[in-house]
Formats: structure tokens, C-alpha cells, sequence
């Protein structure tokens, strides 16, 4: 488990947070450690919501002949 989000691949970020989801809906967990997994997905999922956002603007800024246009 990485601390440094800013670090993690978006692949890293998604597969962590598709496990916690897991945990979360298996339902064996005690409060707190669900609590600790739901703050930590909470951030997983920021993270990845960031990358798409960069992602679409990159898309975006692609001209027709998939030059890149500085916005």
C-alpha cells in the first residue's frame, strides 16, 4: 500500500480501491477499519478522477490532425 498518491499509476490507484471496495462490502471489518478503508478509498478514488480529468483534457486539446493545441 503506497502512502504517496501522487505517485501511484492510475491502474495502481483503481486496483487498490476495487479491493477496499471488497472489504468494505464483505462486511467483516470492525468500525474503525472500515472507517480507515473508506478515508483511504475516499483519496484512491480522488486520485483517479484527477487522472481521467487530466486524461480528457489531453484528449480535448488534440487537434484533427493529432497535433496537440495548448489551450
Amino acid at each position: 500500500m503506497s502512502e504517496n498518491f501522487e505517485e501511484m499509476t492510475f491502474e495502481e490507484a483503481l486496483q487498490e480501491l476495487e479491493a477496499i471496495v471488497a472489504q468494505l462490502e464483505a462486511g467483516d471489518l470492525t468500525l474503525e477499519a472500515s472507517l480507515t478503508l473508506f478515508e483511504r478509498g475516499q483519496t484512491l478514488a480522488k486520485r483517479c478522477q484527477g487522472q481521467l480529468d487530466e486524461a480528457s483534457l489531453r484528449v480535448e486539446q488534440l487537434t484533427a490532425d493529432g497535433e496537440i493545441v495548448e489551450l
